[in-house]
């Protein structure tokens, strides 16, 4: 809740060096011609548009976000009391944020429910959905039995945010330790078998982005071809003898 205001402070003291209002008063800055200042104008307008992009600010009233540095550079009457700069920033953040999760998860959704009248692919009563690519054989894991896999998994728009290729080449984990579409589709597979799985947020990472080319909400499309199953009755048998 910090960048709006930090950035705020920002920027009201880079226009502080500059004028913000049409022509500027050459006797306040001796040496620099018209050219330069209104040059230097759009440069710090250009700072504080980058610094704006930067945290996703966007849809902005750029007329009076003019104002505000105009009236705060030359010390006018503010509209706004300074006492109320800040929770009006962190309100407005919090309203963006929300507005963006909901169009996200709206996106989301309208991408599940074409995906779902696509050939081949299986909606289940959780919402997940899969492709089998290749059955396998019949040895299917369960959610207490470990697995052996190579993925990739990108966003429905195709990037890529991991592979099994970055981690050596194949990946091992128990499959109950891992998101719930995972722990779900791979009980669809035979060992041997490839598929792809369309998981929905709420069985994926929910709100929480991965890396910058998944974002919070995103669908998560992975292609998984199943390697080994490793029976967890087995173990059990094996730690016996």
């Amino acid at each position: 809740m910090k960048t709006l205001r930090t950035l705020a402070i920002c920027a009201v003291g880079g226009i502080l060096l500059a004028s913000c209002g049409g022509k500027s008063d050459n006797a306040k800055l001796p040496g620099l011609s018209q050219s330069q200042i209104d040059s230097a104008s759009y440069a710090f307008g250009v700072s504080i548009g980058a610094s704006l992009k930067q945290v996703g600010v966007e849809g902005l009233n750029y007329n009076q976000l003019m104002k505000g540095l105009e009236d705060m550079a030359e010390g006018k009457q503010l509209k706004i009391g300074e006492e109320m700069i800040g929770t009006i920033l962190q309100t407005f953040q919090v309203k963006m944020m929300e507005g963006r999760a909901q169009q996200k998860r709206q996106e989301e959704a309208e991408f599940l429910a074409k995906n779902k009248l696509n050939e081949g692919i299986v909606e289940t009563e959780s919402g997940l959905q899969y492709k089998i690519i290749e059955p396998g054989n019949e040895v299917k894991p369960t959610a207490v039995d470990t697995v052996e896999v190579i993925y990739k998994g990108t966003t429905k728009d195709g990037k890529v945010f991991d592979e099994s290729s970055r981690h050596g080449g194949t990946a091992k984990f128990p499959l109950n330790g891992v998101i719930k579409g995972w722990t779900e589709g791979l009980q669809y597979l035979g060992e041997g078998g490839k598929m792809t799985l369309y998981i929905p947020f709420d069985l994926g990472y929910g709100p929480q982005a991965i890396g910058p080319d998944a974002p919070g909400y995103s669908t998560l499309v992975f292609d998984v071809e199943l390697v080994k199953v490793y029976k967890a009755q087995e173990k059990e048998d094996n730690t016996k003898k």
